[in-house]
């Protein structure tokens, strides 16, 4: 075997150089210093051709995912797709060999390229394989470099914290990072923080396939997570590359490229390959498939909708963490276990029920949000749901760039956010979450439902339990009244099913105020105090603002003039969103904004919104001068 993967390694290593000199870009050097760790690894690990879809395979992840000409080489050469496929097709528009490893290719568990998220990711698909039962081994792979990010101190914390001692990780270790050597750029002692947190650490020399398939060997046995840290040779197998951090990410020229080749003593047809890129076209955008399918959630029980009485006054989280509570309760021990992530917030989110009687599925990270949003994003991927529920400024502000790479990933997070918008208390202008819309507007694939008191709140949840994709369930702090029809009846009732993308008419009317959340109900009282001043306005309520309901708008915004009412940055909340609507369909309606112009002040929500003129009677009056210009100027 060692005979032959060795003749393997070489093959692999003329790969590298062809497809990255053909692409003129990529990042050979640290291809070829991880070349012989991966190939070995593939071929050691339950994973092939067959069996790249199934439940039971092992998984391996590679955080540092410019080095994809090494992972394309390894997965060609091993049967997962055509190499010539790979090489001709490496970092050219359309193709899906892309710069940066992505899921859609076969063999690959984990989009990368934004480093220092694939431990993480590992303890994610930990999560998911102990409480399927599933005992495959995951092996994530990292650069010395990389781990100078400090997510990747939270990941170990939390993967020795919960004993996933089927988590083997490997560091390239060959010193070298764009700018130099890393002890020069951040100086750091890997295997001592390693060590530190309680990981056991293997050294060997990553070149040596001995020492790398025994430490395989041995790392099944040892009662901890384990990382191998490989001392490697960048650019190792071409003398004038070896140790040369220049060739991190800067391809060889043609001269050089075969003056390489000739020293690694194979053929290659490059010629042939660079027809072939040259002539080969891929399919304009829109019709290629990118599509990554993750396991069906097939069966998952919603148990039993909770129905609060116009009475009750309950804030939008105990409403979520009662149907959380009362949705786990359906699944335990079922086909589609449900994961819940934590940071040290679970009395304020109200996930704490569920750590007290269901412990096994809760999983406290501690204040390490960066960590906790990839590894509840991996989880989602491998058969389970993940709820990762948080303050808003935390589960989103804080952890874009990781739920960005959960969209890219297309993975099934159902993220919960309490404390948005101005109702957070005294706390202030750093955890008033007033960005929540705008920033999770930039991914594409991200779902957002503000729900407007307890009973939608918890048929919300329920609905996105049941689909998948990535979810935000964003809620405010304080306790509202149960949403009323005019009537005096329960709104959010009995019958009343949750539709993604319907605007819910709670008041009908010739003027239309669009709101959402913990400002309906005060858009309501807006709505009955222009009412005893001769003033008709129509109340509806946006819950999911992304997804807007044109049958609704075509019918409201016929009308010339508009209002929206949200306690969100005034540039980036519905304001913008139904005035691009407008613009597009070439509605000649005027649109007034209320909503939150600056970062603003601490207190107790209605004497913030008091002092920042978004009350009822402020917006009311407001309503009312807006009126009287508008109608003026249309004499």
């Amino acid at each position: 075997m060692l005979n032959s993967i060795s003749q393997l390694s070489i093959l692999c290593r003329g790969d590298i150089l062809t497809m990255t000199t053909l692409a003129a870009s990529g990042h050979p050097g640290g291809s070829m210093s991880m070349v012989d760790m991966l190939l070995t690894v593939y071929k050691h690990a339950n994973i092939s051709p067959d069996n790249v879809n199934s439940l039971d395979r092992d998984r391996i992840i590679v955080s540092n995912g410019h080095t994809s000409p090494a992972v394309y080489s390894v997965l060609g050469r091993l049967g997962f797709f055509s190499i010539d496929e790979a090489i001709v097709g490496f970092r050219k528009s359309g193709s899906r060999f892309e710069g940066h490893i992505e899921r859609i290719v076969p063999g690959v568990e984990w989009s990368t390229g934004n480093l220092g998220q694939g431990l993480s990711a590992a303890a994610g698909f930990a999560v998911a394989g102990r409480l399927l039962r599933k005992n495959y081994n995951i092996y994530v792979f990292m650069g010395d470099g990389e781990n100078q990010k400090g997510q990747l101190s939270e990941a170990r914390r939390f993967i020795k914290k919960y004993n996933f001692n089927n988590i083997t990780a490997f560091i390239d270790y060959n010193r070298l990072q764009i700018s130099g050597n890393i002890s020069n750029i951040m100086p750091q002692d890997i295997k001592a923080e390693y060590m530190s947190a309680g990981w056991h650490v293997l050294e060997i020399d990553g070149h040596n396939f001995n020492e790398i398939d025994k430490s395989l060997s041995e790392a099944v046995n040892i009662d901890s997570p384990v990382l191998i840290l490989a001392n490697t040779i960048m650019g190792k197998g071409v003398s004038f590359m070896e140790n040369k951090e220049v060739y991190h990410g800067k391809p060889l020229s043609e001269e050089e490229y075969f003056k390489a080749i000739d020293e690694l003593g194979i053929s290659i047809d490059y010629e042939k390959y660079k027809r072939e890129r040259e002539q080969k076209q891929y399919k304009n955008e829109e019709e290629i498939d990118n599509k990554i399918n993750n396991p069906i959630n097939s069966q998952v029980y919603l148990g039993s909708p909770i129905l609060y009485s116009k009475d009750q006054k309950i804030d939008n989280r105990s409403a979520f963490g009662n149907a959380l509570y009362d949705v786990i309760k359906a699944n335990y021990n079922k086909n589609t276990p449900v994961a819940v992530f934590d940071c040290d917030l679970a009395s304020s989110v109200k996930t704490d029920k569920v750590l007290k009687e269901f412990p096994d599925i809760f999983f406290e990270s501690g204040i390490q949000e960066h960590h906790t949003a990839t590894a509840s994003g991996a989880a989602s991927i491998n058969g389970i749901i993940s709820v990762f529920a948080d303050f808003g400024v935390f589960g989103i502000d804080e952890v874009y760039n990781q739920m960005r790479l959960n969209d890219i990933n297309n993975t099934n997070l159902k993220l919960v956010t309490t404390h948005v918008g101005v109702d957070v208390g005294e706390d202030g202008k750093t955890h008033q979450c007033i960005d929540y819309i705008g920033i999770l507007r930039n991914l594409y694939n991200f779902k957002i439902i503000v729900p407007a008191d307890g009973n939608q709140t918890d048929k919300a949840f329920r609905y996105m339990i049941k689909n998948n994709g990535n979810y935000l369930l964003a809620m405010g702090r304080s306790k509202l009244p149960i949403i009323t029809k005019e009537n005096g009846s329960v709104f959010f009732d009995n019958s009343y099913q949750y539709e993604y993308g319907k605007i819910d008419v709670i008041r009908d009317g010739q003027y239309p105020l669009f709101t959402y959340g913990t400002m309906l109900y005060r858009a309501i009282k807006v709505a009955e105090i222009l009412k005893e001043n001769g003033v008709s306005v129509a109340i509806l309520n946006v819950s999911a603002p992304l997804q807007l309901d044109e049958k609704i708008l075509g019918q409201y915004l016929s009308n010339n003039i508009a209002f929206t009412y949200e306690d969100h940055n005034i540039n980036t909340g519905l304001f913008p969103i139904l005035s691009q609507y407008i613009t597009i369909n070439n509605k000649h309606t005027k649109l007034v904004p209320f909503g939150i112009k600056n970062y603003t002040l601490s207190g107790k929500p209605d004497e913030v919104f008091k002092l920042i003129g978004l009350d009822e009677y402020s917006v009311a009056e407001r309503i009312l001068r807006s009126l009287k210009s508008f109608l003026k100027n249309l004499i």
